[in-house]
């Protein structure tokens, strides 16, 4: 078998911590703060590059994803210092994907020319909304005009855009999100990601419904309906599902999610990075250090790495199983077993197939669209059982 990075790719994440305010739904690693030493900042990455490189040997570099916090309010020059870095440190792929999350407001979207003559080819928007009143209960500072300005603008600099959007929302029916969704198809986009909201613990959402002051959330039966409507309408409209959240022209899915979901290889660097690095059958999955000043100090002595631990052959194969269902594409079926031969038997595969729950052909298993929505189920029927 080839190795996880020939296999499903090799991408480098990078985290940028500092946003300009917290949004009460999300549990990503984000900060706010008045003074950044950006300086600092970009020898800390640098230098987590030069580090990593010479673990990993030559690879190929499929993506570089800027994530957070809020990238976009990173200094153009910075993220560009970053990109080169990376192309020295390995060889770039021909089409190398170079994603920039950013927030719409006005005066980052000033930016995306900076961002587009640093390397970035592809902006990810956090739209989550499309109405106002939504956003405000969302915790967005923008508004839905600024946000149509900033996708303009956006669109002006860059031939590949996507946007998020949460639905299920407070008090949202189905009909409001068959409305919102349309008019955000109708934008033009080539790839959207399209979640759930979810509410997840130590979020100030968290506490508020503890607490029962938030009320209108839909019961799973809406959500359902929700779901089904997303599917219909972003079928109909030319991008379909190509993960169980993310929709995309054919040929416009984020390479660097991709490499996720086909359990490749990535670097993480940043506070709080996650990543997953192999060499044949060994892989370790790697964390940063969390706090932004931590991570900085120990970058700068040496190593931003808090946590690096081996990855067992059957927690791999779970990993992999995880995420390749994921895909509409499902994953090879040898490679898993090879992990693990316990794991999808075909006894377990052919009640799920019975039940139309996953297929199977050509080398391949993967979730049906009911077994997308019933996708923990279908996991835990395909992991061996526990003694």
């Amino acid at each position: 078998m080839a190795e996880n990075w020939q296999t499903g790719g090799f991408g480098l994440y990078v985290h940028w911590p500092f946003c300009e305010a917290k949004c009460p739904y999300c549990d990503f690693n984000s900060h706010v703060t008045r003074k950044v030493d950006h300086a600092r900042w970009r020898r800390a990455f640098l230098s987590e590059i030069a580090r990593v490189s010479a673990e990993t040997g030559p690879r190929v570099l499929s993506s570089i994803f800027f994530g957070g916090g809020t990238p976009s309010l990173m200094p153009p020059d910075l993220v560009g210092d970053i990109v080169t870095a990376a192309c020295a440190a390995w060889t770039p792929a021909n089409d190398l994907e170079v994603t920039l999350e950013a927030n719409p407001r006005s005066v980052e979207a000033n930016r995306f020319e900076g961002f587009r003559d640093g390397g970035v080819n592809r902006i990810s928007m956090g739209l989550q909304a499309l109405n106002d009143h939504d956003l405000r209960q969302l915790g967005r500072l923008h508004s839905v005009a600024e946000a149509k300005a900033a996708f303009d603008v956006a669109r002006s600099v860059f031939h590949r855009i996507s946007f998020d959007l949460i639905y299920a929302r407070q008090s949202q029916s189905e009909e409001d999100w068959r409305r919102e969704l349309s008019e955000a198809l109708e934008m033009a986009a080539d790839h959207l990601s399209l979640y759930q909201l979810t509410i997840e613990p130590g979020t100030a959402f968290w506490e508020r419904d503890r607490r029962g002051a938030l009320p209108g959330l839909p019961d799973e039966d809406r959500a359902a309906d929700m779901y089904e409507i997303t599917q219909e309408l972003c079928d109909a409209a030319g991008l379909p599902a190509y993960e169980v959240s993310n929709h995309a022209q054919p040929g416009s899915e984020s390479r660097h999610n991709l490499i996720y979901w086909r359990y490749g290889d990535y670097v993480g660097i940043g506070p709080g990075a996650h990543g997953r690095l192999g060499s044949g059958d060994g892989r370790i999955a790697t964390e940063a250090w969390r706090n932004p000043g931590a991570w900085l100090d120990a970058a700068e002595a040496g190593d931003g790495t808090r946590i690096t631990n081996p990855v067992p052959r059957d927690e791999q194969a779970t990993e992999c199983l995880m995420m390749g269902l994921r895909l509409r594409e499902g994953l090879l079926l040898q490679r898993l077993q090879a992990l693990d031969p316990r794991v999808a038997s075909a006894r377990a595969r052919a009640a799920l197939q019975e039940d139309g729950l996953i297929w199977e052909r050509d080398g391949q298993v993967g979730a049906t669209d009911r077994g997308r929505l019933l996708l923990n189920s279908v996991v835990g029927a395909l992991l061996p059982d526990q003694p």
